[in-house]
C-alpha cells in the first residue's frame, strides 16, 4: 500500500514564498514519476508539475518560471518550491503517483 502525504502548505501573502513536500511510503519511488496537481474552490484539479525517475521535469504554463519540482529519492520525497506567489495559486496541493493520491496541502495567497 502506497502512502503520499503532502506538507508545506499555508497562508502566505502575495509576492511570498512556499516548498511542498511529498513523502511517499510503501514503495522505493526512485523509478517512478511523481506529478503536482492542484485543485482551487470551485474548479477541477489541474496539472501542475511532473518529474520523471530521471529528474526531468515539465511545468504548466501558468506556473513556469515561478514553481521548481524537484525530488529526493533517498528520502521518497517529492518537492514543490513555490515563489513570486499570487493569489491565483489558491488552491489545495496534491501530489499523484500511479493510481495514488495524497490528502492534499492548502495553499492560499493574501493579496
Amino acid at each position: 500500500q502506497v502512502q503520499l502525504v503532502e506538507s508545506g502548505g499555508g497562508l502566505v501573502q502575495t509576492g511570498g514564498s512556499l516548498r511542498l513536500s511529498c513523502a511517499a511510503s510503501g514503495r522505493t519511488l526512485s523509478n517512478y514519476n511523481m506529478i503536482w496537481y492542484r485543485q482551487a474552490p470551485g474548479k477541477e484539479r489541474e496539472f501542475v508539475a511532473p518529474i520523471t525517475s530521471s529528474g526531468s521535469t515539465y511545468y504548466a504554463d501558468s506556473v513556469k518560471g515561478r514553481f521548481t519540482i524537484s525530488r529526493d529519492n533517498a528520502k521518497s520525497t517529492v518537492y514543490l518550491q513555490m515563489n513570486s506567489l499570487k493569489p491565483e495559486v489558491t488552491a489545495i496541493y496534491y501530489c499523484h503517483h500511479d493510481q495514488y493520491w495524497g490528502q492534499g496541502t492548502q495553499v492560499t495567497v493574501s493579496s
